[in-house]
């Protein structure tokens, strides 16, 4: 699934290119995604989209009467093409603008979603019980350490959960994880405010490093442009069980938490 980083990447990828466009045409080729696309979607034609923005996972999309919101699921992906660009396989929905570009969201599992928030209210409550964005001031170690006092869960299945913070995926908990020195099994109550300090620290850097290197190279996420993105070569820990620990050459260890893949290493992370 693309994480945060891959989101804001393409967010950034897409803005030079559909930023003040007039929307000439919108196609729905698949009703069907995670949710049914709604025939409002129709009200963009002759419209010019004001502002391009993420909230977690989401791109929001901003037009003078509403929102339109786009998740990409678990592989989908949005590229700005040519009009003469012949569609493939799964490219369920095009947003077809003045100046011969389409915005194109392409998703062969259907998880992910197109829907319209008209005036910019989120009438479906989707947005509203999201925890704070990890890069922005509202993330602290106080408000991390906090929200874990009642929650005698994991510390990476805590970290996981959008109502606490947005964004922090699998891949960016393993690594983060790894780089503070933690145990992915360690219960959220267990960990002191100074090491949550040092974790909130890590996840703002791990998720910037990211953004800033294209987002990580996975099978199902290109860039808008349709180039991959190149963090994946400097993961530390994710998908690389057996192998020996960058730091100590421990041969790292893989267990399954809410059927996730967490990777550590049993030497650097302890309780």
């Amino acid at each position: 699934m693309p994480e945060l980083p891959e989101v804001e990447v393409c967010r950034l990828g897409i803005t030079p290119h559909i930023l003040n466009q007039q929307v000439i045409n919108v196609q729905v080729r698949h009703k069907q995604l995670r949710w049914p696309i709604p025939d409002e979607v129709q009200q963009l034609v002759n419209h010019k989209v004001e502002a391009i923005e993420r909230r977690s996972k989401y791109l929001l999309l901003k037009f003078s009467h509403g929102t339109l919101l786009l998740h990409l699921g678990m592989s989908g992906t949005v590229r700005v093409v040519d009009s003469s660009v012949a569609v493939k396989k799964h490219d369920h929905f095009d947003l077809v603008f003045a100046h011969g570009k389409i915005l194109r969201l392409n998703d062969p599992r259907r998880f992910g979603a197109v829907l319209w928030f008209e005036q910019h209210i989120d009438h479906q409550g989707i947005l509203a019980k999201l925890g704070p964005e990890p890069l922005s001031d509202d993330f602290t170690y106080g408000y991390l350490y906090q929200k874990a006092q009642k929650r005698k869960v994991p510390i990476k299945t805590f970290l996981m959960n959008n109502q606490i913070v947005v964004g922090v995926g699998n891949i960016y908990a393993n690594e983060a994880l790894f780089q503070a020195g933690i145990l992915p099994t360690t219960l959220a109550t267990d960990i002191n405010e100074q090491r949550f300090d040092r974790l909130t620290d890590i996840i703002k850097k791990v998720l910037a490093a990211a953004i800033e290197q294209g987002g990580t190279t996975l099978k199902d996420f290109t860039q808008s442009d349709g180039k991959p993105g190149y963090f994946a070569q400097e993961l530390m820990v994710y998908g690389r069980a057996g192998k020996p620990c960058m730091n100590c050459k421990t041969s790292l260890e893989e267990i399954r938490q809410s059927n996730r893949s967490s990777v550590f290493c049993p030497n650097c992370q302890t309780d």
